[in-house]
């Protein structure tokens, strides 16, 4: 029985193994597509999203950047890993690589596999944490709100410079009132009486 055996010996030793590994996901973060066969894939997935939830913890974490390199056998790899492929899966919660199965090799009928570095931006199905899922359920629900309120909300300083305009305006109409009462109003007086004459 193989208890507390994980992953696949691939019919190799464990140097040639732990080599093979290192040469694929090097290669895989490099072109982010490869062909291989199924088992290598399934092992290679998660050697990988190791590298990538390393490249998450940013450019300035020297500590990550030397684990990367002890997988990862170039240089200007570690340094895409940390400037490019971090940043873009920043908001994924994991699932960094997919593996799509393709036809069999006609040589040995071996099964292959395609995998690939995911490149779509994260969905409401892709978040499993529940705190990923509450974020994105306030930020759709702020939506409408924003939609329907059409007029901007006035500041307490913007109703206070409108009283004042508002003041100023009745003071300028008082002002105008009185310089009208002071002057006679006969004229005005006069028309209708000599409309009736």
């Amino acid at each position: 029985m193989r208890h507390r055996h994980k992953g696949r010996k691939l019919n190799r030793t464990p140097s040639h193994r732990k080599a093979l590994l290192r040469n694929m996901v090097t290669a895989l973060l490099d072109l982010e597509q490869i062909e291989t066969t199924d088992a290598k894939a399934k092992e290679l997935r998660s050697l990988t999203e190791r590298m990538v939830t390393l490249g998450k913890r940013g450019e300035d974490d020297l500590s990550a950047r030397r684990q990367a390199l002890r997988v990862i056998r170039s240089k200007k790899i570690v340094a895409k890993l940390f400037s490019e492929l971090g940043p873009r899966y920043a908001d994924r919660p994991g699932g960094y690589t997919r593996i799509v199965k393709v036809e069999n090799r006609r040589g040995d009928g071996a099964h292959l596999s395609i995998i690939a570095m995911v490149k779509e931006p994260v969905t409401f199905k892709d978040m499993k944490h529940k705190r990923a899922r509450l974020d994105e359920e306030a930020k759709l629900a702020e939506e409408p709100e924003r939609a329907v309120e059409k007029e901007p909300v006035e500041t307490p300083e913007e109703v206070e410079a409108v009283e004042v305009e508002e003041a100023a305006a009745e003071e300028a109409a008082a002002d105008k009132g009185e310089a009208v009462a002071d002057e006679p109003e006969a004229p005005a007086d006069e028309e209708p009486e000599k409309k009736e004459d």
